[in-house]
């Protein structure tokens, strides 16, 4: 499977962006993405990577990094293999490399853990002026 995240940009605090990673390369299409689950990381400079936010097709199950909680929103296309992150009210402390990710069989305590996830974009660099 290969990740390609875009939509990353520089905006000021209070704006939105939209995230985009869309999934290629996997067998049967539309119905091997929809067993993935879909999760968003980012890094800061000198910082380690973090979790954002996870979609698991199965249940609709998502999760938030407390960060994020009632700003950010996940979704996902399966008939496009596109996961989406929908993020508002930016804050310059969101300045970071996001990056998706994509992994099976994960129960949702461990949605945060990078370990878990086999397959990586190559991320996209979102900046929040003050």
């Amino acid at each position: 499977v290969q990740l390609q995240a875009f939509g990353g940009g520089l905006v000021q605090a209070g704006d939105s962006l939209r995230l985009s990673c869309a999934a290629s390369g996997h067998t049967a299409s539309e119905r091997a993405f929809g067993t993935y689950t879909m999760s968003w990381f980012r890094q800061a400079p000198g910082k380690e990577r973090e979790f954002v936010s996870a979609f698991r097709a199965s249940d609709r199950s998502t999760k938030y990094a407390d960060s994020v909680r009632g700003r950010f929103t996940i979704s996902r296309d399966n008939s496009k293999n596109t996961v989406y992150l929908q993020m508002n009210n930016l804050k310059p402390e969101d300045t970071a490399v996001y990056y998706c990710a994509a992994g099976l069989r994960l129960i949702r305590s461990s949605f945060d853990q990078k370990t878990q996830y086999t397959y990586w974009g190559q991320g996209t660099q979102v900046t929040v002026s003050s």
